[in-house]
């Protein structure tokens, strides 16, 4: 292992603010009550946490805290969101529409409604990564309850035009419930619900800093929804099993944090991101980014590099001490059934990336303690990898012959 790790890895999650941490502390040991038993003190200690938290998450994306439902992590605010409201509403019809390049807890939660008599279809987006907004409006009909469409992408780091999306749904079909997964949007860069105007968001404490286990749900008051779970009436009665309560506190500190510290880590981040997307440019051919260089997430930087396989290019770099990231975190282990290779992305397919390239991109997301020092180091260490890989490749050679 490298002595130093510098991590550029953050699309699949985040460190744990130590602010954050000392907040959660307590609840592990000395307040360690149940918020359902308030009738005592150390229960009544819980509930007021775990409500305070509600407040600190729904002043991050400006909501009523009374719209907050706290869950497990994001898959399951996603799940909840996609099955509760389709079923909530499938006396008013059952067709949904998603965006292509969706995280799999939304687009396998919606494909296995299919299978329970629901029908749905994917919005097509273009090569810089944003939804096509006319397509859109053609394909809303009647009988559409559901419109899904992601906040910002993990893997190519484009910000999607929801708020004109959920106009233009709002336009055509007045009923249809409109749901964002901006778990890699809320707490990284401004959110805010009642300008976007969805009804329904899912938001996770990881990726800004909180911790693991701790994600939320809002739901606009008065959206109908069907619980997953059968049980107790925790979280409203839609999410029912005893809380996370240091979880739930951290995710309200990181928010509270996040809100706070915000234009100042986003200044920094940009500015670090913009030197290594130009770094890039200049020092490697053959280098394509992916995803629009405009409307994208802060320090947030995907490509992929001709003749130069990308998971060869992520072990060098791992070697070096460098953390990077090839697709999202959910698919890194996915591989084709019957054989052992690497199933292609559909995200980069659906941005017309070369098939054979489609499992083999490279993203590099900043986060708030990035330095300067890292950014030179990765530009350092990254255009000799390319050389090596380039050196093996009988690609790259015939290449090479073909041009003289």
């Amino acid at each position: 292992m490298p002595d130093k790790m510098i991590f550029f890895d953050h699309t699949s999650t985040t460190p744990l603010d130590p602010r954050v941490l000392e907040v959660m502390l307590p609840y592990f040991k000395e307040n360690f009550g149940n918020p359902s038993s308030h009738v005592h003190s150390l229960g009544q200690i819980a509930l007021k946490a775990v409500d305070k938290a509600r407040e600190q998450v729904a002043a991050l994306i400006s909501a009523k805290p009374s719209e907050i439902i706290f869950t497990s992590g994001a898959t399951e605010a996603n799940n909840l969101a996609v099955k509760g409201i389709a079923n909530a509403n499938k006396t008013k019809g059952r067709h949904i529409l998603i965006s292509q390049i969706e995280h799999y807890s939304v687009m396998n939660t919606a494909m296995f409604l299919n299978s329970q008599g629901f029908e749905t279809e994917q919005v097509p987006v273009g090569e810089d990564g944003f939804v096509k907004l006319d397509e859109l409006e053609k394909m809303i009909r009647e009988d559409t309850i559901l419109i899904s469409i992601m906040l910002s992408n993990t893997e190519i780091g484009v910000i999607e035009p929801v708020k004109q999306a959920v106009e233009i749904a709002k336009r055509k079909n007045p009923a249809v419930i409109f749901h964002t997964d901006a778990a890699s949007s809320a707490g990284i860069i401004p959110v805010d619900v009642n300008d976007l105007g969805v009804d329904a968001l899912t938001l996770s404490a990881h990726n800004f800093y909180g911790p693991k286990g701790a994600a939320a749900l809002y739901l606009r008051e008065g959206t109908k929804l069907f619980s997953l779970f059968e049980g107790g009436f925790q979280e409203s009665g839609y999410r029912s099993g005893t809380e996370n309560v240091p979880a739930i506190v951290g995710m309200g500190e990181a928010a509270r944090l996040a809100k706070e510290e915000m234009p100042e880590r986003n200044r920094k981040i940009e500015a670090l991101g913009k030197k290594l997307w130009n770094g890039l440019a200049e020092k490697i051919e053959y280098l394509h980014f992916t995803g629009s260089s405009e409307n994208r997430l802060p320090g947030h930087v995907s490509f992929w590099v001709e003749f130069a396989e990308g998971e060869s290019i992520l072990l060098f770099l791992a070697v070096k001490g460098i953390a990077a990231a090839s697709g999202s975190a959910c698919s890194s282990n996915l591989r084709a059934r019957d054989e052992d290779e690497l199933v292609g992305s559909h995200v980069l397919a659906a941005v017309g990336v070369p098939t054979d390239i489609c499992s083999g991109s490279i993203t590099f997301m900043l986060g708030k303690d990035s330095t300067e020092e890292e950014v030179d180091y990765v530009l350092e260490t990254l255009p000799p990898i390319i050389q090596r890989l380039w050196s093996m490749s009988p690609s790259y050679e015939d290449m090479l012959k073909n041009k003289k």
